[in-house]
């Protein structure tokens, strides 16, 4: 496990429609097995918020047999060989909300014809901010929240395999367990963003959808990305 920050740090902001990155290192490895291209929302220094919209092109792990990770068994689901593989974003379209240094963020989901389905609190390491967008790695368990305020654990079965399979140790999963309890106190009190209007938000309809770049992979430093993706060697261990 890493760390990082989303914080700006005096560093010019995107601006709305701007194109960035949105991606995750595999588990126990510093090589990317999730690039998802999103939209400037928001640059605020207490708010990152991005679009990502229907049919974006992105990149995924597969299993190296071509099997999809959640048609795996779970028993063996982290210990198989993986790979990348394109893949569109299917469905609505997902806006992503993140404040600095929270170990999570908060995603809003839609069904067809904008009725609001729920939010969705993504457990992971405070994001890495560089040019090209923000870096994380996913921590298996998460929180769905609802409407009505309900909420309830989600992937509690996957976070107990991870550690099984040697991804995450006592002291890490504690972390992240105690995120998840600071995650639920922030809902019980109805705090930011769940108490604010983002449910009734809507992209801009001038907004392109951004494209996958070439070296979606590469370092997290110089300027903005360019065309085509390429796959990662298989890996074994990730989320």
């Amino acid at each position: 496990m890493t760390t990082g920050t989303d914080a700006t740090d005096g560093a010019h902001p995107w601006r709305p429609g701007d194109h960035i990155l949105w991606r995750y290192r595999a588990n126990g490895s510093d090589l990317f097995h999730i690039c998802r291209p999103v939209t400037v929302v928001r640059d605020a220094p207490g708010l990152l918020a991005v679009w990502m919209a229907p049919g974006t092109e992105c990149i995924k792990p597969e299993l190296a047999d071509g099997t999809a990770v959640h048609d795996e068994p779970l028993a063996t689901r982290y210990t198989k060989p993986r790979t990348t593989v394109r893949s569109r974003w299917f469905g609505a379209g997902v806006l992503k909300l993140a404040r600095p240094g929270e170990p999570w963020s908060v995603w809003l989901f839609w069904d067809r014809g904008w009725r609001f389905k729920n939010w969705y609190v993504n457990l992971e390491e405070p994001r890495r901010r560089w040019p090209g967008g923000v870096d994380s790695e996913d921590h298996f368990l998460d929180i769905a929240v609802y409407p009505d305020r309900s909420w309830e654990w989600r992937d509690e079965d996957e976070f107990a395999q991870a550690q099984q399979a040697g991804l995450l140790d006592a002291g890490q999963a504690e972390r992240i367990r105690a995120a998840g309890r600071e995650a639920t106190r922030l809902i019980r009190a109805w705090g930011r963003p769940f108490s604010e209007t983002w449910a009734s938000w809507r992209p801009d309809p001038r907004w392109r959808t951004p494209q996958l770049p070439g070296d979606w992979d590469r370092p997290a430093t110089g300027p903005a990305p360019v065309a085509e993706a390429r796959r990662l060697p298989p890996r074994p261990r990730a989320s």
